[in-house]
């Protein structure tokens, strides 16, 4: 009998050697493997029992996470340390938010704040709990107070040397001073943060949870420089960690939408899957919706429209919204109408700028394609605006690009010129193939509006190139249209008599034209007058047909 207890005594204390080695090295399912072992033949201490929630929390146990982070918290009480059973009920209370059962977590969250109060202990933990505070604030449009607690759990966790804390903090900072459009600051606070988690002095939880973060808000800035490097990093991070399951999910997801930027297509469309498919197959338990947008969003751009449609459903059904992918669908499907609704829709329920400006380039070229320019001047009126706001390269990129169709649709070539050629500057200079081909397309079709007919066969040779070898099918159809359309010869119209002639081209009256361009209706009948004059036209079908010969809608 003493022999058999010996025995189990000795496995017991092989099995908790080994989860304490595997946590060390950061085996994260050898170690959860372990601990649970250990647990069925013994109570675990209370730092074992954190162990072992750490570990079911990488490697994406959500329910053995959280039931290992009460018994933590219980076991930290029963010894008398407060702070610690702090700790595990922050940890709690985190993870049940992320989950959306916000009941639970404001629970946890208020018991640990009473325990601190009861205690009176100064301690670190006193600023964790102003991280749930702070998220708030900021979900809330609270700027300035979420600057405010995000200095104070700053100053705590300098003061107790706390990195995960302080470098939270900072991070959170951050991300207030972004969406005040103080992006100088907030991006000089992110990459402060970023240091600590670079240089590996956070722990496990708060080193993934800081990069998804961090690569948010620059994503939602548009600072795709840095979105890129960021994620890369967390790529690397999370290959150094086989075990790891958390964050994997959302790394992917974002390598699909770099990959995507970078003209990597194939690769990205692998990516978006790969997290898609993780999800499916039970590893992940919150579904990627993102991941089915993006992999919607890679078939959109090379033509296979049923998978895009297929996935644009899927991201709806797990709570994303599909738009304006879906709308641009709708669009390649000739369905203008549709695609206009849903972009209507949608921007009349968004309310936040930046989620805004991810809608308004597709408003702008949807209603310019619908020949509802009033709108797209107004869409694209508003994208410079916020574009001015953030001081962001490509915010500012994106509006000129929606600036130079506009100009182009209005026949004033001059200033679509300027406009694209700034947006492909900067396109070009991120390595933004697929869009610098797009703005070289309208480019194009400026120099031949202009006369210019190698100039437009220069642009339109270098973007069909770009289209054939990101094998962007679409594209490729709409350049062969074009290059096989006769080079629009001098028609001597003045630009408001090209404005007047894409309107009645789009099939609009003399009236509609005339409040379009608040215009009086006799005026409009004059310049219809002359355009049929100098093309030597007899009929409205007739002009109609010169301007869709001549690339002019």
């Amino acid at each position: 009998m003493r022999g058999t207890e010996r025995e189990k005594s000795s496995a017991l204390c092989t099995e908790l050697e080994s989860g304490r080695d595997c946590f060390e090295h950061h085996a994260w399912a050898d170690a959860f493997d372990a601990f649970s072992r250990a647990d069925r033949d013994t109570s675990l201490s209370a730092e074992d029992l954190e162990r072992l929630a750490i570990s079911a929390y990488l490697t994406n146990r959500d329910e053995d996470a959280l039931h290992a982070f009460d018994r933590a918290h219980r076991a930290y009480l029963e010894v008398g340390d407060c702070p610690r059973a702090v700790r595990a009920a922050f940890w709690l209370g985190f993870r049940l938010a992320s989950r959306g059962q916000t009941g639970p977590a404001s629970g946890w969250f208020s018991r640990a704040k009473r325990l601190l109060q009861r205690d009176g202990e100064d301690c670190v933990e006193r600023g964790y709990l102003l991280i749930p505070v702070i998220e708030e604030n900021l979900a809330e449009g609270n700027f300035d107070s979420a600057m405010q607690e995000a200095k104070a759990a700053a100053d705590i966790g300098e003061r107790f040397q706390d990195a995960d804390l302080l470098s939270t903090a900072l991070h959170l900072q951050g991300r207030a001073h972004l969406r005040k459009g103080s992006v100088a600051a907030g991006l000089a606070l992110l990459d402060e943060a970023m240091v600590a988690v670079i240089e590996g002095e956070l722990s496990p939880i708060m080193t993934g949870l800081i990069y998804c973060s961090v690569i948010e808000a620059c994503h939602d800035i548009y600072a795709l420089d840095r979105a890129r490097e960021w994620t890369s990093a967390l790529a690397a991070w999370c290959s150094a960690q086989p075990q790891i399951v958390a964050f994997t999910g959302s790394c992917l997801a974002h390598r699909a939408e770099m990959m995507q930027l970078a003209g990597a297509w194939g690769d990205a469309i692998a990516e978006a899957g790969r997290a898609c498919e993780r999800y499916l197959d039970g590893f992940d338990p919150q579904p990627p919706a993102p991941a089915f947008y993006q992999r919607a969003e890679t078939h959109r751009l090379k033509g296979d429209l049923d998978a895009a449609e297929e996935d644009y459903r899927r991201a709806s059904q797990f709570g994303h919204e599909p738009q304006p992918g879906l709308a641009l669908l709708r669009l390649a499907q000739g369905r203008k109408d549709a695609a206009a609704a849903s972009m209507r829709r949608v921007m009349g329920t968004t309310t936040d700028c930046l989620q805004r400006a991810r809608l308004l380039p597709a408003y702008v070229e949807i209603s310019i394609a619908a020949g509802e320019l009033v709108e797209a001047k107004q869409a694209c009126g508003e994208l410079e605006e916020i574009a001015e706001v953030f001081e962001s390269a490509v915010l500012r990129a994106m509006a000129d690009q929606a600036r130079g169709a506009v100009s182009l649709a209005d026949g004033d070539t001059g200033a679509a010129l300027v406009a694209l050629r700034r947006a492909f500057a900067v396109w070009n200079a991120i390595e933004a193939p697929y869009e610098a081909a797009r703005v070289r397309v309208q480019i194009g079709l400026a120099c031949r509006a202009q006369g210019d007919g190698d100039g437009a066969e220069l642009e339109f040779a270098a973007a069909t190139a770009v289209f054939s070898r990101l094998g962007a099918h679409p594209d490729l159809r709409g350049m062969e249209e074009l290059v096989a359309r006769p080079r629009a010869k001098s028609h001597g119209l003045s630009q408001r008599e090209l404005q007047v002639l894409r309107l009645l081209a789009t099939g609009k009256t003399n009236k509609a034209i005339a409040d379009e361009l608040f215009l009086s209706e006799r005026t409009i009948e004059r310049h219809v007058s002359n355009i049929f004059i100098k093309l030597d036209l007899s009929s409205r079908a007739a002009a109609t047909a010169w301007a869709y010969q001549h690339v002019l809608v």
